[in-house]
């Protein structure tokens, strides 16, 4: 049985379990969890309060992005039964050169803007959705290059026709589901695969460029992705150990995939 995680109870949520509510927050820019990236550098449980600090791969690394991850953490922490409460949960940035004002303005409440100032160009929300537009594209292409490498007679331009009921049951597929979702896409199995951020769909002559595009995005996000686990490995020596597995990497250049197979 379940116990309940209130401060008031006395019964405290356990590392893990703060950990597994964490895995939500994502690296806006990799689209990966904070915790699979090793970027979580502490938890702290007490009996009235949580106390999380985050690290990042170099001390300049975006500050938007940054905020964005610590005040997601905190949300998530926040939601937690009994810690909602002014000052239970404690989220900081740790080793950057904006953690000082990042720290004070989670602290006070002060929102994005609040915190940033006259520096805050974008919201938070219109920062989200550049990235879940991003994201869905990469997740896309994943699926489709999977799809074209499994069958030898599936050519380029027939992958404007695929819908989500042609893909298997996998994690990729689930990822681009959870991806559709966040945008408001169609889910069905009759929904078309191939379609922009907004749902719509490619002519079959638009299909392999649109391709090269979206194959394009997905190797700058995991590149980036492998390349700042390695620099958090080398910053924090040992923080390899805190990073999970990745899923295989599949760096194509922007030619045809099918020319690559031959």
């Amino acid at each position: 049985m379940t116990s309940t995680l209130t401060p008031e109870t006395g019964t405290r949520p356990s590392r893990a379990e703060v950990m597994s509510a964490l895995d939500v927050v994502l690296d806006p820019e990799l689209d990966e969890p904070i915790t699979d990236l090793g970027f979580v550098q502490s938890v702290e449980v007490r009996d009235d309060a949580l106390e999380v600090h985050l690290r990042l791969p170099t001390s300049f690394c975006s500050p938007s992005f940054a905020y964005l991850m610590v005040s997601d953490a905190k949300d998530v922490l926040t939601a937690l039964p009994g810690y909602d409460a002014p000052g239970r949960v404690v989220v900081e940035l740790d080793d950057h050169h904006d953690s000082d004002r990042i720290n004070a303005g989670l602290a006070a409440d002060a929102g994005y803007r609040g915190t940033f100032g006259h520096e805050a160009e974008d919201s938070l929300e219109e920062l989200r959705a550049i990235f879940r537009r991003k994201a869905h594209t990469a997740a896309m292409e994943r699926c489709l290059t999977a799809l074209l490498r499994a069958d030898e007679d599936l050519a380029e331009a027939d992958l404007g026709t695929v819908v989500l009921g042609d893909l298997p049951d996998d994690h990729a597929t689930g990822a681009l589901l959870r991806r559709r979702e966040a945008l408001g896409l169609p889910l069905g199995p009759d929904a078309v695969v191939m379609v922009d951020a907004d749902g719509t769909t490619y002519a079959p002559e638009q299909v392999p460029m649109a391709l090269r595009r979206a194959r394009s995005t997905r190797i700058s996000i995991d590149g980036n992705a492998h390349f700042c686990r390695g620099l958090l490995a080398t910053r924090y020596p040992g923080s390899d150990a805190d990073q999970a597995p990745r899923e295989p990497e599949t760096f194509f250049p922007l030619t045809t995939l099918k020319e690559q197979l031959r």
